[in-house]
C-alpha cells in the first residue's frame, strides 16, 4: 500500500503527512516533487497543506499548473484516491477536480485551532471507518477556508451526498452550509480544510485524524482493483 505526498514550492505540511503515514500508520510513503510527471505505482496521492507558490493570485491558483497536476488529474480520472488537505483542497478546487471555490475567511483573520466536524457521509473511501454523525476533533490552520458554491452546485452536493464533513458547533471561516470537506461525484477525490495529519498522536492533543487515513487504508485493501467511478455514488461499494 503506497502513498505519495506531493511537494509544491511553499508546502509546509508535507513532512507532517509523511510522518503520519509512515511513522504512525506504518504505511509505505514517498515524496513526489511538483515537477514529476509520472506517479504510477501509487495507491493514493495526498496534496498537503501549506502556501504553494506563496498563495500568489489566490490559494492554489499557481500550483494548479505545476507539471505534477496533469499526472494527478489523470490518476484521479482513472479512479485513484486523492486527498487534498487545506492548501491541497484549494488546489483541487482550482484544478476543477472538486466543485466550488475558496474565499478569505469571513473574519479576515488566519484561524489556527482545533475544531469539531461532523461526519455527514460515512460511506466514502475517506470516512468508511467513521460512524454516521460522528464528531471528530481536528485542527485547522488557514486564511482562505471560506468554502463557496453557487446555490445550484450546493443543491447538487447535498443531493449526491458529496458533503462529507461539516463544522459542528461553530463555523470558523464562514463556509457555506458549514462545509468542511467535499468529495467528487465519483467518490475518489476529497478535499478537507482540517488537518488530519496533525492529530494522529496523543502527544499532539488527539488522534481523530487517524480515522481518515485508516478509512483510506481499509478501502484500498478491499477495493483496489475496482474503479470507484463504476461503483455508484460517492464511492460506495454497491453490489
Amino acid at each position: 500500500m503506497r502513498f505519495g505526498v506531493v511537494i509544491f514550492p511553499g508546502s509546509n505540511c508535507d513532512s507532517d503527512c509523511y510522518h503520519a503515514l509512515k511513522d504512525v500508520m506504518g504505511l509505505e510513503a514517498e515524496y513526489i516533487w511538483h515537477k514529476s510527471t509520472d506517479i504510477r505505482g501509487f495507491d493514493a496521492i495526498i496534496l498537503p497543506g501549506g502556501f504553494s507558490y506563496g498563495d500568489y493570485l489566490r490559494a492554489g491558483a499557481i500550483a494548479r499548473f505545476s507539471p505534477v497536476m496533469k499526472a494527478v488529474e489523470k490518476f484521479a480520472r482513472g479512479g485513484g484516491l486523492v486527498l487534498g488537505i487545506c492548501n491541497g483542497f484549494q488546489i483541487l478546487l482550482e484544478a476543477g477536480l472538486l466543485p466550488g471555490a475558496m474565499m478569505r475567511n469571513d473574519c479576515l483573520q488566519f484561524r489556527c485551532h482545533y475544531v469539531e466536524v461532523k461526519v455527514e457521509n460515512a460511506e466514502t473511501p475517506f470516512t468508511g471507518e467513521c460512524s454516521p454523525g460522528q464528531i471528530l476533533r481536528i485542527p485547522i490552520a488557514h486564511g482562505e477556508g471560506n468554502y463557496f458554491a453557487e446555490p445550484r452546485v450546493l443543491e447538487e452536493l447535498k443531493r449526491n451526498q458529496q458533503i462529507v464533513l461539516r463544522y459542528h458547533g461553530s463555523n470558523p471561516n464562514g463556509s457555506v452550509d458549514n462545509i468542511a470537506a467535499v468529495i467528487n461525484r465519483e467518490g475518489n477525490v476529497m478535499g478537507m480544510m482540517p488537518h488530519p495529519e496533525r492529530c494522529c498522536e496523543g502527544v499532539l492533543g488527539g488522534t481523530d485524524g487517524k480515522f481518515i487515513f485508516q478509512s483510506m487504508m481499509k478501502y484500498i485493501g478491499w477495493s483496489l482493483p475496482l474503479n470507484p467511478a463504476t461503483q455508484g455514488r460517492c464511492g460506495s461499494r454497491e453490489s
